[in-house]
């Protein structure tokens, strides 16, 4: 399997490894990002989590090599608590959550995550999930639709193609990512078909994220990571989208700087404690370098905190 783990030597530099500590890849897809970040561990150990039990598969076969200090779970970040209570662990130094779509993900025609290819609509990261996105398209309202392309994807058109893929399902159902994507381009007005961006892959995002409940994951990951770090410890975010960017950007702020009291007042009577502090003053992007390797990459913004 071919992927390029994005922002890798940044990853490396912003989590500040310490070689005896432990550190949880969120994310831990094929083992990019976790592969570089034992090669700096001693005596550390490392945490990788993921809910594809393909990429777990492969990254298993990767970070072999490194023995007891790799610890594999499959599983769902948004129960990073829980994980790390079953395994006996209380605070980490380091976390990185990667929260893009693998190549490999994206490449496999069966997976269904594509606009590229004909395939089955499925989308599912954890394939024992029982919703997939042939479900989301064929039985959700078209009211539920509209939210979802809009909210999500944040789609202009959001309402035509609600409306047409309900139209187009009542001639019988919606089977394949070929099928989707003849819908959306059948609604949208010439202009929007003459975009850089690929017409679909908003719409392909957002339904993706409502199948894997990504956005309700991510808000009770930044709820709970915060207060399983060290003092010192760092939290890495990489988000490919507005959406997700935002989430992550108040979640950090929220820690940062969420006193409520009046700016007049003397003294906090709010009750907020600071709990986190930002690395960078702003999310860190590829380098054109890294961009030329991964047109992929183009999109991700990585966000850094410290525990303090």
């Amino acid at each position: 399997m071919k992927h390029q783990s994005v922002l890798l030597a940044e990853c490396v530099r912003y989590l500040d490894i310490d070689p005896d500590g432990t550190y949880v890849d969120g994310t831990l897809g094929l083992g990019g990002h976790s592969e570089a970040i034992l090669r700096e561990l001693d005596k550390g150990r490392l945490i990788g989590i993921d809910r594809d039990e393909r990429a777990l598969e492969y990254a298993r076969e990767r970070l072999a090599p490194f023995g007891k200090k790799a610890t594999l779970v499959r599983g769902n970040f948004g129960d990073l608590g829980a994980i790390l209570d079953g395994l006996g662990i209380g605070k980490v130094d380091g976390m990185l959550f990667d929260l893009g779509v693998s190549s490999p993900q994206l490449d496999d025609g069966s997976r269904g995550f594509s606009y590229m290819q004909d395939a089955p609509l499925d989308m599912r990261m954890d394939e024992r999930a029982p919703l997939t996105a042939r479900e989301v398209l064929n039985t959700w309202s078209e009211a539920e639709l509209r939210s979802i392309f809009w909210r999500y994807g944040e789609e202009r058109y959001a309402g035509r193609i609600a409306e047409a893929v309900v139209a187009e399902r009542e001639r019988g159902p919606i089977e394949t990512t070929g099928q989707f994507v003849d819908i959306i381009r059948r609604t949208m007005p010439a202009a929007a078909l003459r975009e850089k961006q690929h017409p679909a892959k908003r719409c392909f995002q957002a339904v993706r994220i409502a199948v894997n409940d990504e956005l309700g994951e991510l808000e009770r990951m930044l709820d709970t990571a915060p207060d399983r770090l060290k003092k010192g410890g760092r939290l890495l975010v990489i988000s490919f989208h507005s959406l997700e960017d935002r989430m992550v950007k108040e979640a950090i702020r929220k820690r940062e700087n969420g006193c409520t009291c009046p700016p007049d007042f003397p003294v906090c009577t709010c009750g907020f404690v600071k709990t986190l502090k930002s690395v960078t003053r702003k999310p860190v992007s590829p380098d054109p370098e890294e961009l030329a390797a991964n047109p992929r990459a183009r999109s991700a913004r990585l966000r850094i905190a410290e525990r303090v």
